[in-house]
């Protein structure tokens, strides 16, 4: 089976990626994050002073929000070789991936309308932005239905060869308990479980990275053995997703 298209995919990761964290950095108060204790005023010419870079950097992740969806398709393929009952992981793993992107296409257009109109009531660019904040921080349900789905289905794996290793099964209920806590973030305005705190923020930027890294890696190498097992036995793997 041809796999080039699969590789694409993945290489695609490190080129979006960094155009993410060069968004971001380039904002003035996005990384590292405003605090959530500024007032009405405060948050309102935050905007009216940093206007420029907000809005190249959120307008550049509006173009690219959805760049890391064809790493997760790839996932989903990879998901779709596991022997299983049924593909319910997998389905429910794709739904989790679209939902996460809604997210964040709402937290960037909640922060581009903040910009929009600098020379609104304070009380209402405020109020776009502590929905973009929540929007881009508290959300983790979806990111704990794909990370237990994907767990599940490597685990639930009866293939002779299995796709992904185990230990990546850990690794996914891992880091869907490391991000957890940033739901709290809804509550506290100071702190680590604040939106610019230690873990609803830096643990939780830090774990993704690093989760996206580490399955980049072995996604990689499971397409790479998918690719030649395919030039080996041509209907090994089709025969068992069958």
């Amino acid at each position: 089976m041809q796999t080039k298209d699969q590789l694409i995919c993945l290489w695609l990761v490190p080129f979006f990626g960094l155009a993410f964290l060069f968004a971001f950095w380039n904002a003035n108060g996005f990384f590292p994050p405003m605090s959530p204790t500024m007032t009405a005023e405060e948050v309102a010419t935050f905007y009216q002073d940093n206007l420029a870079s907000i809005r190249s950097s959120m307008i550049l992740c509006n173009i690219i929000g959805l760049s890391l969806v064809p790493f997760y398709m790839v996932i989903i393929v990879q998901m779709m070789r596991m022997v299983h009952a049924s593909r319910v992981f997998s389905y429910s793993y794709l739904i989790a991936v679209v939902n996460g992107g809604t997210m964040f296409a709402l937290a960037d257009l909640a922060w581009l309308n903040a910009a929009f109109r600098p020379d609104r009531d304070p009380q209402l660019t405020m109020l776009l932005n502590d929905l973009a904040w929540f929007a881009f921080i508290t959300p983790v349900g979806f990111f704990i239905v794909q990370n237990f789905c994907l767990a599940m289905a490597i685990l639930f794996d009866k293939s002779a060869q299995p796709v992904f290793p185990r230990w990546v099964a850990h690794f996914n209920i891992v880091t869907a308990l490391l991000v957890a806590p940033s739901a709290c973030a809804l509550i506290y305005k100071t702190g680590p479980l604040a939106w610019d705190g230690a873990i609803s923020f830096w643990l939780h930027m830090t774990t993704y990275v690093c989760y996206v890294a580490v399955m980049f890696i072995v996604t990689r190498a499971a397409v790479i053995r998918q690719a030649t097992e395919s030039s080996t036995h041509p209907q090994t793997w089709q025969e068992q997703a069958a």
